[in-house]
């Protein structure tokens, strides 16, 4: 390493964000530049440590040692090279995965952990800034033609691959845009789609063909789509939301998570969406249900609006702040975490169970909700009622954000006759071929709700499986294979 005394010399920093008075005015990314020589230091905070267990952290295994340490030598070229020979979009991952590789980090036994989420970001950032990353068709084409159906993480990252092996790859999208939850799902604050519309023009320009507003299954059939193309891969994502079957639920101002987000993103976009269309935190006492990452992109646009008050619940127990004996390393600690979102205001209430809601004239006026306490019954943690814990909140909206069931099953997943699992998501072998053969399954729809980072993993894998279908074999890397290899050839 180019400093082995680093982690002893620094102490972890991490860009600043942007002050909260002036980003609730905005929809722009809220962390502010990072001095390329404070994040050499943190380059040089990466330790020899022999065994790296950030690799165990982060499904794609990414080479993180390698170019923490370039970084800190000024090597930013050979960085990208690095980081580009695992993960397809950086870009992605440094603003918008929890970073477990950080929580593997072998510093963070007793230290806080070195800053590869920040440090993945700048390298891609500067990639882009130098002109380093550019359009790589492939030399040869084989004739293949692929149907990749969702256009996510996942189906973005299988289609780079499979176009890269010299497949014509189209991607079917029934929005609008392409990205899926990328594009509609993640708030603008969180990531400015500037940043994924850069990745898509070098991903046409590669060869790519993207067809928006086609919904497969209506629009064209699954029988007409495997006759047109010698793969089809699913990319569907996790797609219904779970709903909260209480009294009241049918009343005006109770919506799903992602009925509220892709609106505001339609308008950050400047799409022209009327107000008796738009759902709206403006002025209004809003209830968030659920505690994650979608319920923390809800209270910021709520922010954003100009909301009267905010109260995100959460139906487990408040976590610890750190990690305990029931979470040892290298493990993902389950930790109290705080967002931009949350450091913007607003309230957070944990074991709470939201009994009904009530209103007049249809609209939703209060939430009536009880205390939980979990109790281990029989090895298993169970959630009982409080005897006269009940209270209520003022609610004029309430926003569902309880993560997703699976994905949609009618249509294409119907019509093209593939085997689901015990969870109702698409299964697949250790190929990533589901039961019909030529159809492949990757991302969300196959693993269930899950991570940014394992959606770029699978669609990668996914399209190895694809290609040693087609071809027989596949030069395509996998992540186990990259580990034992030279990877300044890239990908």
């Amino acid at each position: 390493m180019g400093k082995p005394s680093g982690f002893m010399e620094f102490e972890r920093e991490t860009p600043k964000r942007r002050e909260v008075a002036t980003r609730l005015h905005d929809y722009q990314e809220v962390y502010q530049p990072f001095p390329e020589l404070k994040l050499l230091e943190q380059g040089a905070r990466c330790m020899d440590c022999g065994v790296p267990f950030c690799h165990t952290g982060c499904p794609l295994g990414n080479i993180i040692p390698d170019w923490n340490d370039l970084v800190y030598r000024g090597n930013w070229k050979e960085a990208i090279r690095r980081l580009h020979a695992t993960n397809n979009f950086p870009e992605f991952t440094g603003r918008l995965c929890p970073a477990p590789c950080e929580e593997a980090c072998v510093l963070g036994i007793n230290a806080p952990a070195v800053t590869i989420k920040n440090i993945e970001n700048s390298i891609i950032e500067r990639a882009f800034a130098e002109g380093w990353v550019v359009p790589e068709p492939p030399a040869t084409r084989t004739g293949k033609k692929v149907a990749v159906i969702g256009s996510g993480p996942a189906g973005l990252a299988a289609a780079q691959q499979l176009n890269r092996a010299g497949h014509w790859v189209t991607v079917f999208e029934r929005a609008d845009r392409i990205g899926g939850l990328l594009r509609y799902g993640i708030p603008e604050f969180k990531m400015e789609k500037n940043v994924l519309d850069r990745r898509l023009k070098i991903m046409e320009a590669e060869g790519i063909v993207f067809r928006t507003g086609v919904n497969v299954g209506v629009d064209i059939s699954g029988e007409q789509l495997r006759r047109d193309y010698d793969v089809v891969l699913l990319a569907l994502g996790s797609t219904i939301p779970r709903d909260l079957p209480v009294p009241g639920r049918e009343l005006k101002g109770v919506h799903y998570a992602m009925e509220f987000l892709p609106l505001q993103n339609r308008r950050c976009e400047g799409d022209k969406i009327e107000d008796r269309d738009f759902i709206s935190a403006a002025g209004k006492h809003v209830v968030i249900i659920g505690g994650g990452d979608t319920g923390a992109d809800c209270l910021g646009t709520a922010h954003r609006h100009g909301c009267k008050s905010v109260v995100q619940l959460e139906l487990l127990p408040k976590p610890p702040n750190h990690r305990d004996d029931t979470m040892p390393w290298p493990y993902w600690p389950t930790v109290l975490r705080t967002s931009s979102a949350h450091e913007e205001g607003g309230a957070r209430d944990w074991s709470v169970g939201t009994e009904r809601f009530t209103g007049s004239n249809g609209q939703v006026e209060k939430l009536h909700a009880v205390r939980l306490e979990w109790v281990n019954e029989g090895g298993r943690m169970q959630m009982k009622k409080v005897a006269g814990s009940e209270f209520e909140l003022d609610a004029d909206l309430v926003l569902l954000a309880m993560g997703f069931l699976g994905p949609q099953k009618q249509g294409l997943v119907e019509q093209l006759g593939v085997e689901l699992d015990p969870r109702s998501n698409v299964k697949a072998d250790d190929s990533y071929m589901t039961s019909v053969p030529g159809v492949f399954s990757a991302g969300d729809v196959r693993r269930g709700q899950s991570l940014i980072v394992w959606a770029i993993w699978e669609g990668r894998e996914a399209a190895v499986g694809v290609d040693k279908y087609l071809m027989g074999s596949s030069e395509l890397p996998t992540s186990p294979q990259l580990l034992g290899r030279d990877v300044r050839a890239g990908v």
